[in-house]
């Protein structure tokens, strides 16, 4: 155990988080995504919900304020505008650690999937509900910070 550091981050994930370095993407999925076809490294966070980890991360990784986009969601497929339960605890989330640095957006399937399998690293967690899935864009830490 260690002082500050969310206990559902495992080792494995935290020596991912701090190898990530600015722009490298990690992409947290739910149960259901295929991740150990698809991912390049994937860590097993089969415990833990999707919301409950992007929480977590996010108490130790800043976003990129570099780009215009730092975090994706995928558009639920067949209806677009459809926001799924989830996603509105992902924004608050975002919002929560992250406000003015947040720029999510959502990305077809045929242009999610393709960079949630892209990430330097994908956590595959026990997420049961559908579309529990994220990608984030590491950014820096300043010196001041």
């Amino acid at each position: 155990m260690l002082k500050g550091i969310p206990p559902i981050l495992s080792p494995d994930l935290l020596h991912a988080l701090r190898a990530m370095g600015h722009g490298d993407t990690i992409s947290i999925v739910d149960g259901n995504y295929p991740a150990d076809n698809a991912g390049r490294r994937v860590v097993r966070a089969d415990a833990a919900g999707s919301v409950e980890l992007l929480d977590a991360i996010l108490a130790v990784m800043p976003l990129d304020d570099f780009v215009a986009v730092n975090a994706i969601i995928p558009e639920v497929k067949g209806d677009p505008a459809h926001d799924e339960p989830i996603f509105a605890e992902f924004r608050a989330v975002l919002d929560r650690r992250e406000g003015a640095r947040v720029r999510l957006v959502k990305l077809p399937p045929a242009e999610f999937y393709p960079a949630a399998n892209a990430a330097y690293v994908m956590v595959a967690t026990g997420e049961r509900r559908l579309y529990g899935n994220i990608v984030l864009k590491k950014g820096v830490i300043r010196p001041d910070e």
